[in-house]
């Protein structure tokens, strides 16, 4: 979950920071720019105030010294100007010919910002809005000024200023824009991380509560900690939910244990019964024949329901055995029936395999493995028990060579009281392997099952390789 939300943190963040950063740029280069036609705008004001003493065009007939000696001041200006800032500028009469400007091959251009200033300039307008110039165009900012003489324009004053310097410091401008914006990106970044981490540390603590319980170790709680209220509350409700669930499961172990314990004396005293009324009947009495069949056959399923809640009850003792040789020594004492019934019981794999488990459990569960598979094979063919070592397990293999199960009946084995009815007629109560996957998941193992080729059936022990140190147990009462 914490890899889905914060991504949409981070867009949504950085959403909002680059919503707020282009109209700051902008803004940036907006006040530059303004800055430098403010500027160009009092330089312009300035010739425009010299200018107005300037009455007769060059080349006059008249004798204008005084006017000369204006003029010659206006043009000393401009070089002065043009040569220190390395700015373009003249005063061109309103028919375009030039008062004085620097260079002095300089014209008024024909087209382009340069004539719109001027003409604007005509109407007693000042250059105050010019087109903006960002830092990736490498053009010119014009700015004209009126020359006004007894309220008419006779003049403009016309300045071409190159644009680098401004450019960079819009671009200068910008670059600290960018780094402020991801130094905040990188704050929020780690507020993101820190928030999605306060938030759903509740939830993950509580997805390995209900992953825990599912597996059946009952104890496990959420702890109280922090995150919203509402998921606080929520982790309260678990642990209430849980409390009822395990007790709920508690007094269904108790009733089946103590069922099973009370109606074995009943169902002794039934069988004595008619033990005795069978010595009033022929010997060969097929009725009495059933009935001690359907006893000793309900007499199993009282053991298995005993066994059944006693496993899920108890907790593993886990310790480092030799899986190799547990499965040696139940292999060798099951082999003996493997070969009165004519079925090959053989081992493979490795004999020296050291696992974490529970001894007796782990027998127990070979045990009723063995006794299935030597149950289900025909004569002539074999079983084969092999140990291997993978990774951070150990796997026993009890594979056999009879019918088998289908994929329907896959699904469903290991159910309580399930049988294939195909083997109904085999002696069995159908608990013997759902005791034996409570005995494994005790101890931190595991069962699955699967089709054995080219036919029979496969079931397959796992079991951990390191300690389980901190294994609860199955019930905390």
């Amino acid at each position: 979950m914490r890899t889905r939300l914060l991504p949409l943190l981070i867009v949504l963040l950085a959403g909002i920071l680059l919503a707020l950063g282009f109209p700051l740029a902008v803004s940036v280069a907006a006040a530059q720019q303004q800055r430098v036609v403010v500027d160009r705008i009092d330089d312009t004001a300035r010739f425009a105030a010299l200018a107005q003493f300037v009455t007769e065009r060059k080349k006059t007939e008249r004798d204008t010294s005084g006017e000369d000696e204006r003029r010659r001041t206006l043009e000393t200006e401009l070089a002065s100007y043009s040569g220190v800032y390395g700015i373009k500028a003249g005063v061109f009469y309103r028919e375009g010919e030039d008062m004085a400007s620097a260079p002095a091959d300089w014209a008024v251009p024909k087209s382009g910002e340069g004539r719109d200033a001027f003409q604007e300039a005509l109407y007693k307008r000042r250059s105050h809005d010019p087109q903006q110039v960002w830092p990736w165009q490498n053009g010119r900012l014009v700015v004209a000024s009126p020359v006004v003489r007894d309220g008419d324009v006779v003049a403009v004053v016309v300045t071409d200023s190159p644009t680098g310097q401004m450019r960079s410091q819009i671009l200068q401008g910008w670059l600290l824009i960018a780094a402020g914006e991801c130094a905040a990106m990188l704050v929020a970044l780690g507020a993101a991380v820190r928030l999605t981490g306060w938030v759903l540390r509740p939830v993950r603590v509580l997805d390995a509560a209900t992953h825990d319980i599912a597996t059946g170790l009952m104890n496990s709680r959420v702890a109280a900690g922090g995150g919203p209220p509402e998921l606080r509350r929520l982790a309260r409700s678990f642990n209430e939910m849980a409390d009822n669930v395990e007790d709920v499961l508690e007094q269904q172990r108790a009733f089946v244990a103590d069922a099973s314990h009370q109606l074995r004396n009943p169902l002794a005293a039934l069988l004595l019964r008619i033990e005795l009324l069978a010595l009033e009947l022929p010997e060969d009495n097929e009725e009495i024949a059933s009935v001690r069949t359907e006893g000793k056959r309900f007499a199993q399923v009282l053991d298995d329901l005993l066994g059944l809640a006693l496993a899920e009850h108890a907790s593993a003792d886990l310790r480092l055995i030799d899986l190799g040789a547990l499965t040696a020594e139940r292999v060798a004492a099951w082999r003996p029936l493997a070969d009165d019934k004519g079925v090959s019981l053989l081992q493979r794999g490795s004999t020296a395999v050291t696992a974490w488990g529970d001894s007796v459990a782990l027998s127990s569960v070979l045990d009723a493995l063995l006794d299935n598979a030597l149950k289900f094979t025909p004569e002539g063919e074999a079983v084969q028990v092999t140990v291997t070592s993978n990774g951070e397990h150990c796997t026993v293999d009890v594979a056999d060579e009879g019918p088998g199960l289908n994929g329907d009946e896959l699904s469903r084995i290991g159910d309580r009281f399930w049988r294939s009815n195909r083997h109904q007629n085999i002696k069995g109560s159908g608990l013997g392997l759902s005791i034996s996957r409570a005995l494994l998941t005790a101890g931190g193992g595991g069962l699955t099952y699967a089709q054995n080729a080219p036919h029979g059936l496969r079931v397959t022990i796992t079991v951990p390789r390191t300690s389980p140190t901190s294994l609860p147990e199955r019930s905390a009462r």
